[in-house]
């Protein structure tokens, strides 16, 4: 095997980046605060044998933030990831993950130097078996422990210093679970109940798109690690207009269960599903962090919200007053944010009119609202997988928006946004480190695109011909089969009715020799002709 097919392998069942990564769970690291691991294809920290990367020190921003969390030292999140490391590894070129052993988005090779697009298509649009191989897949991934991570059940405090970890293993998907309720979680104060909730590092403010848009990438990216398919995307829901939850069926997400109507199906896969980090007020109250533990079954009962609160889903024209809005912050950048994109997208903010409301939850907050469940509620809301098909579709939307008015990076906020969402702060929980303001730039850049925002040529690849090629592909071989049957059959049919029109021309030989003056048109020519007739 050559090098560099060595080094492709090396590099796709090599750990990719995520919080926490096991080699940088133990004692050792944890007093030390240094998270740069070997990377296995040359034995050396961060790569740095082969050019991929340096451990070097971590330099957070000192820009002000905003008044929304007015305390300082209390949480581990707030200059991410300093109370648990100061160095960790620096990738170059197009390089990625903790020990640089993988490459960035939209790169791969064993040198990262080859470009890939890869197309997120509409969940209706999927094939029969692409989409029985996505509910496998998120089936799989809940029923696998991951090999290469670790979520943190505690405070660093509670560490001693970090002679004492406190980490512990997680299933593939629950770690993505754990990770949404992590940096979304209250600050613990001291004290049972004693908390702060108006904070959050991925929602109500600027970083809300870009953070999903990485979180989502690397869900991706796991389920690709996990099944060996390199050609997986997450599908999207395009729910404008809709009337019902259009993906709650058996074939996809799950229907409502006939013996109770707050859980799935039987039927469905996911009926067995047990969801995990869906008690804050209980985790609140005992001044602990959630630990994995199941929690019961996964709930949800689309429509049967408060109608005051989401009184529809949204429409097509509610997507595009949202679109039309052409700045990204505004005011505060918060929840109270007028006439921002964000706010508006979020649900924060009326689309018709660009104005912050209170008491009601629009756009994405509405499908929340509507399932009526596990969804419900921010922390845990993505034990439900339809939060992947309804995220996804939101980050579509924020592509439109970047694709229609070409924003430049400063119009992202570089301070005085609430905590984590400044440009230069660093996405909780992640690591290696990424910048809320390098992921305010298009799909295009990152290495994938959404099948309805394609060009029409494209398009009609993607979304009408490749499913049936695809279909063709998987059933060639019964075809060829069944063609080559046929013909045996018409070949055995042809065969039986030649040997019978010989015969019958023999017979017919065979009487004309007996006559003295044959028949007129008794003659072996009528004979092939009736026998031509009959075949």
């Amino acid at each position: 095997m050559s090098l560099p097919l060595l080094l492709f392998f090396i590099q796709f069942l090599s750990p990719s980046p995520q919080q926490f990564p096991r080699p940088c769970t133990t004692p050792d690291v944890l007093r030390s605060k240094r998270c740069c691991p070997v990377w296995p294809g040359d034995g050396s920290v961060c790569g740095s044998l082969s050019g991929r990367g340096f451990c070097q020190d971590v330099t957070v921003s000192d820009l002000p933030n905003g008044p929304q969390y007015p305390h300082s030292g209390l949480d581990d999140r707030e200059q991410w990831p300093l109370v648990f490391y100061n160095q960790t590894c620096q990738c170059a070129g197009n390089y990625m993950g903790f020990d640089c052993g993988e490459c960035k988005f939209g790169y791969f090779g064993a040198n990262c130097g080859e470009r890939r697009e890869s197309v997120r298509k509409n969940i209706f649009q999927l094939s029969v078996s692409e989409r029985q191989r996505f509910i496998s897949y998120l089936n799989l991934a809940k029923t696998t422990v991951s090999p290469d991570y670790m979520i943190v059940t505690g405070v660093y405090s509670q560490m001693n210093n970090g002679s004492t970890p406190m980490f512990t293993n997680i299933s593939v998907y629950d770690l993505f679970v754990w990770m949404h309720y992590y940096v979304s979680r209250d600050a613990l104060l001291g004290g049972p109940g004693n908390v702060w909730a108006d904070i959050d590092f991925a929602h109500e403010s600027a970083a809300f798109l870009p953070w999903h848009r990485v979180y989502l990438l690397f869900w991706e990216h796991e389920i690709r690690k996990l099944t060996g398919d390199f050609n997986f995307t997450i599908p999207y829901w395009d729910w404008r207009d809709a009337q019902d939850c259009q993906v709650c069926t058996d074939e996809l997400m799950g229907a409502r269960s006939p013996l109770n109507p707050n859980l799935i199906s039987p039927s469905s896969v996911f009926s067995s599903w047990k969801v995990i980090c869906s008690q804050p007020e209980d985790y609140n109250q005992r001044e602990v962090l959630c630990d994995g533990s199941p929690e019961g079954p996964l709930l949800r009962n689309p429509g049967n919200h408060d109608p005051n609160r989401v009184p529809r889903l949204p429409t097509s024209a509610d997507v595009e007053s949202v679109l039309s809005l052409t700045e990204y912050e505004t005011g505060l950048m918060d929840r109270r944010a007028n006439m921002s994109f964000r706010n508006a997208l979020e649900g924060f903010a009326s689309p018709e009119t660009g104005l912050a409301v209170t008491g009601q939850s629009l756009m994405h907050n509405s499908l929340h609202v509507f399932m009526n469940g596990s969804m419900s509620s921010v922390q845990g809301s993505a034990n439900d997988p339809i939060f992947l098909l309804h995220h996804a579709f939101i980050d579509s939307i924020f592509e439109q928006w970047l694709r229609r008015h070409q924003p430049p990076r400063t119009h992202y906020p570089t301070a005085n946004a609430p905590i984590g969402h400044n440009d230069g702060f660093y996405m909780v929980p992640f690591i290696p480190l990424y910048r809320n303001g390098d992921y305010f730039l298009s799909t295009k850049a990152l290495g994938y695109e959404y099948a309805y925002l394609q060009d029409p040529s494209q398009r009609f690849v993607q979304e009408f011909l490749t499913p049936y090629l695809e279909q063709a592909q998987q059933i060639w071989r019964w075809l060829l089969a069944a063609g080559l049957l046929g013909a045996a059959v018409a070949g055995i049919i042809a065969t039986i009715i030649t040997v019978a029109c010989r015969r019958r021309l023999k017979r017919r030989k065979s009487s004309a020799y007996g006559e003295r003056q044959p028949l007129l048109n008794s003659s072996e020519e009528e004979g092939s002709t009736s026998c031509q007739t009959t075949l």
